[in-house]
């Protein structure tokens, strides 16, 4: 893949291939992040999706080479759909054995040069999963070689999947269960002994018991309302900043780093305010809200939030009209599950466009065309985001490509926060 390159304003300038990479997120137990089951296709034609299972796995593994796996995963393991050909020429082995999860599709027969690669993978450190494990299961001579065992909660009824792990689940190899949509279902595989979840059900708000907001939630509100003001209130950005020790910190940090090469002494907030200047400001109030909002969440939300937050300022230009603010639309776009707050609660008090209000509470607007596009690109749901892309006029595989450096960055501002 050739790299991104963007001019001064930050565009993405026009590449001469495209590639598509999408990730889907898989959660401990204890909804800390564990890896991602990574989706890619290569070129408008090549969806993932397709009949030949080779070209998707093989362009996955091109991906995870060329891209890197610790920006497409963030340093977590990289789950890879495999087929029987392309374990048995070992392409696996190209990439590191500590990040790679080999899932072994349902459709590979367990013949004795398969089990053969898998001891093989297994001894050099590879993990291997069992994809879309079933009741009568053609792979019984995998099993024993299996660290993760993987069950479809969606073709799979619960008692049956409880059985599954009962009879399956060892101390060396564990359970996950995938399509996990809802806070109800990850509760119930939680109960049923299921060790990892697929799924985004911790990208939905628990439902609050009462319409009290605690303390320190209150403050991100008033820093989100106050830098969605056409003038800042600087007194109002100090107080809140010194309210939570974490803000205060990150700022004092921020600011003293070697990106400013500062030779004098910050004495106080308000002095590290004035140094960053008003734009700058309002772009720094966005991220460290966010980071420290999630610090008890499972990561892949900080990532995602930020990684929308810059796909939409990057696709913008071509894609929005007026001067509405597009980071701020993708950055809040997840802030209700950063929160644990319902977005109509969130969205009480902040002073944004009527069209960006409407978008992110899922009624008709003119930014909800860019929404569309933002969740398909981030799903891997390629057929779509074509057809939004044509309808916003982009030009082929561009919002592909603002979605990779998107990604990039992202990791970027989270490794280096």
């Amino acid at each position: 893949m050739e790299p991104l390159v963007t001019d001064q304003s930050g565009q993405v300038a026009k590449a001469k291939s495209f590639r598509y990479a999408a990730r889907q997120p898989i959660l401990t137990a204890d909804e800390k992040l564990f890896g991602y089951e990574l989706l890619f296709r290569d070129g408008i034609q090549n969806s993932f999706g397709s009949a030949d299972g080779n070209a998707a796995s093989l362009s996955v593994l091109d991906a995870s080479i060329l891209m890197g796996i610790d920006v497409l995963c963030d340093g977590r393991r990289a789950f890879i759909n495999c087929t029987r050909d392309l374990l048995l020429k070992e392409f696996f082995t190209l990439l590191p054995p500590e990040q790679t999860a080999v899932e072994i599709l349902e459709t590979v027969p367990a013949d004795s040069l398969v089990v053969d690669a898998c001891r093989r993978l297994k001894a050099s450190g590879y993990l291997i999963v069992l994809d879309d494990f079933s009741e009568a299961e053609p792979r019984e001579q995998l099993i024993e070689l299996a660290d993760i065992i993987k069950v479809d909660l969606r073709t799979t009824p619960l008692a049956t999947a409880a059985a599954m792990v009962h009879h399956y689940g060892k101390p060396h190899r564990r359970m996950l269960a995938e399509k996990v949509e809802t806070r109800e279902e990850f509760t119930a595989a939680q109960k049923a002994g299921f060790g990892y979840f697929q799924g985004y059900f911790f990208r939905k708000p628990e439902l609050m018991q009462t319409r009290e907001i605690p303390a320190n939630k209150l403050i991100y509100l008033r820093l989100l309302r106050a830098i969605s003001e056409p003038e800042l209130d600087a007194r109002l950005i100090e107080e809140c900043i010194k309210g939570e020790t974490s803000l205060c910190y990150r700022l004092l940090r921020y600011i003293n780093s070697h990106a400013f090469g500062l030779r004098m002494e910050v004495r106080s907030v308000r002095h590290a305010m004035t140094i960053l200047g008003e734009r700058e400001m309002r772009r720094w109030i966005r991220l460290v809200v966010s980071l420290v909002a999630a610090q008890n969440k499972p990561s892949d939300l900080i990532l995602s939030a930020l990684t929308r937050a810059r796909f939409c300022e990057l696709v913008a230009p071509k894609a929005a009209k007026g001067t509405t603010d597009l980071f701020l639309l993708g950055l809040l776009s997840l802030m209700d599950s950063i929160l644990d707050l319902p977005m109509a609660v969130l969205l009480e008090g902040i002073s944004i466009e009527q069209d960006m209000r409407c978008a992110l509470l899922g009624e008709p607007s003119p930014l909800s065309v860019l929404f569309k596009l933002m969740l398909a690109e981030e799903g891997g749901q390629w057929e779509q985001a074509e057809e939004v892309s044509a309808l916003l006029k982009l030009p082929p595989g561009y919002a592909s490509e603002c979605q990779w450096e998107a990604m990039t960055w992202a990791r970027q501002m989270t490794t280096e926060s």
